[in-house]
């Protein structure tokens, strides 16, 4: 057949006479490699044509399937089966044709993307197709090609300006600049967990966190400066704030960053040994490196190095990767319902969240995604005293997640509701929450919505009683066998953060019962647990309460060094409660005396340097004296 008369018969004739060819030529023993098979599906299909591609190779398949198993004769048989063999061999070659047109077409994609982009948008643009979200997202090897590609459409283009040219130029050495710290960051990624076996973690104040590790393995020099700042405890926005960054040192932090994370992330959740250690791994690395982000969109916001347009740039895609971090975050089993990340978000911010989420809610099982970062965010604002914002978003995750039947972040809003009802001193709404929480949880076997609830339930029933003035102590007993049985259950499941709240409902409810004694075994429990858990927000609300009971039992140096730590705490979140353990320690300060009570602060200058450093310690009397001010402007 001609050339002409190829062209001119209809495409599944055609199609299937190459895979005949293909065939004849395996049993002839002519065909020389795969790569054969491969270079003529290349050459010959047509652009869009692989479903009858497809449909004449099952076809064909299914036919060569029948024959060797009805073939008449052991000859006949043997052929069929080589015959199979072939066809199975051009199915094989045809999925790696798929998947190699699926990465061009990608390539093709995110190129045209990027350079019609406009300059403050081309980040975002790049973000895309780097998000660990996206089904088509680009690994480290596309990212080269992707960068070589840019390369080649720019210095082939006349119609593009110098400054579309410089940008496209800086974006894709940014993205060599990325690779290449990724390559020398890769053989130490986790070789400080085993440096100090006992002292895990990423606090710049530990002898085994990865920051200086990781700062002398890299080259460039903005990431290394980056990780030296975090190695030292600095401020991550301050030091952003005085840089004048380009979009070549952005991209290399992206690519770098979101690379690492992904792959301590991957290492954790891969430990069979220690499952439970590796999730709460995972989980931090998660929130870390959300609160990175975070801290440099802040810096990014503040910076007068950088013109207005790069600025607001820098800022909007910083943010955007903040979002790819949680919604990445929130699809995870393990992830927190219990837990937030404070004050990651304010004002557009957090419209722009809720528009990015938008997206995944346009399908079903993207609602989920979006109904569980919403109690994340809720979480979060309540501990900011922003209780009306708190609701709208519980609200919000409530109504969601029964629409996507997650039943776990059904229960997680209806006691995040309970808590929050609980600030705003509404005690029978926090009683109503709480109870429909421990009926669903019962119903579908949610463990830890159940403790959960059962703790908001006592916890709510206590302070309601004691609004009421009831001092009967049968108002009280139920409630406190709710307490009860919650941190059994909790302690059963082994989960510290809703053990550390079982504890510390049960230490509020003695302090308000008037029974101090009792509460400060509970305190104490609960600040160890906190702390094992990283949950700042309750070990600083329990040393805040154990400050209360060392006060009813007059034991002054402990209430001056719970009420302190409790306070500093409580305020580096930027929690509303700091505010009660600096009004106690205002009011000890006028029995005691300034002489007296500055005295008693140095005294126990060693044990609260242990806990909170020496800027901790003397960031004390500023935080007490902002209280002051803060109480009188309200006065006012």
């Amino acid at each position: 057949m001609s050339a002409d008369q190829a062209s001119s018969a209809p495409l599944a004739d055609r199609y299937y006479g190459m895979i005949d060819h293909i065939v004849t030529i395996t049993l002839k023993g002519q065909l020389r490699s795969k790569e054969q098979i491969y270079q003529q599906l290349v050459q010959e299909l047509e652009p869009n044509t692989a479903d009858i591609f497809e449909r004449c190779l099952t076809d064909r398949l299914a036919n060569a399937q029948h024959q060797a198993e009805q073939a008449p004769d052991e000859a006949k048989q043997a052929r069929a089966s080589r015959s199979l063999r072939a066809i199975k061999t051009i199915q094989s070659e045809w999925e790696r044709y798929q998947k190699e047109q699926q990465v061009t077409g990608t390539l093709a994609t995110a190129m045209a993307a990027i350079l019609n982009a406009t300059a403050a948008e081309r980040l975002l643009a790049w973000l895309d197709y780097f998000d660990s979200n996206q089904a088509n997202r680009l690994d480290l090897g596309l990212l080269k090609q992707l960068a070589q590609g840019l390369d080649r459409a720019v210095s082939h283009s006349d119609s593009h300006s110098d400054s579309h040219s410089s940008d496209i130029a800086q974006l894709s050495t940014g993205m060599y600049a990325g690779i290449e710290a990724c390559q020398q960051l890769e053989p130490v990624l986790v070789r400080w967990l085993y440096e100090v076996p006992n002292g895990i973690g990423f606090e710049s104040d530990r002898a085994g966190n990865p920051w200086k590790l990781w700062s002398e393995q890299v080259n460039q020099a903005v990431p290394k400066q980056l990780f030296q700042t975090i190695a030292v405890n600095h401020s991550i926005a301050e030091w952003v704030e005085h840089q004048p960054l380009t979009i070549k040192d952005w991209v290399t932090l992206a690519v770098l960053l979101q690379t690492g994370q992904q792959g301590l992330v991957t290492w954790f959740e891969k430990q069979p040994y220690s499952s439970k250690w590796g999730k709460a791994q995972s989980i931090g690395t998660y929130l870390l490196f959300a609160a990175i982000w975070s801290e440099l969109m802040n810096g990014f916001n503040r910076s007068s190095l950088l013109n207005p347009t790069t600025r607001q740039q820098f800022s909007q895609a910083s943010f955007q990767v903040l979002l790819q971090i949680l919604r990445s975050f929130s699809q995870k089993p393990y992830f927190p319902l219990y837990g937030g990340v404070f004050a990651l978000f304010s004002g557009d911010q957090l419209k722009n969240a809720l528009s990015y989420l938008d997206e995944p809610l346009k399908q079903v099982e993207g609602t989920q995604e979006k109904a569980r970062i919403l109690t994340l965010l809720g979480y979060s604002q309540r501990t900011l005293g922003r209780y009306d914002r708190a609701i709208a978003f519980h609200e919000q995750a409530l109504e969601i997640a029964r629409q996507a039947g997650d039943r776990a972040c059904e229960i997680a809003s209806l006691n995040h509701l309970s808590r929050t009802d609980v600030a705003q001193r509404n005690f029978e709404a926090a009683i109503s929450n709480s109870q429909r929480a421990l009926i669903l949880a019962r119903q579908g076997g949610d463990r830890l919505g159940e403790a959960n609830a059962l703790t908001n339930l006592g916890y709510s029933e206590v302070l309601l009683a004691r609004s009421l003035d009831r001092v009967e102590t049968e108002a009280y007993e139920m409630a406190v066998n709710y307490l009860e049985q919650g941190l059994q259950l909790a302690s059963k499941l082994e989960d510290r953060q809703s053990q550390a709240l079982c504890y510390n409902s049960l230490g509020i409810a003695a302090v308000v019962l008037g029974q101090p004694q009792q509460a400060i075994p509970y305190l104490e429990k609960g600040i160890q647990t906190a702390q094992a858990a990283g949950d700042l927000y309750l070990q600083g609300l329990n040393f805040s309460y154990l400050a209360e009971a060392y006060y009813g039992v007059n034991e002054r140096e402990k209430t001056l060094f719970a009420a302190w730590l409790g306070m500093y705490l409580l305020e580096q979140i930027q929690a509303i409660e700091w505010r009660q353990p600096a009004g106690l320690l205002t009011i000890l300060q006028g029995q005691l005396g300034a002489d007296l009570f500055e005295q008693v602060r140095r005294q126990l200058r060693s044990n609260l340097v242990a806990v909170i450093g020496v800027d901790g310690y003397d960031h004390l009397p500023v935080l007490l004296e902002n209280y002051r001010r803060l109480m009188t402007e309200d006065a006012e």
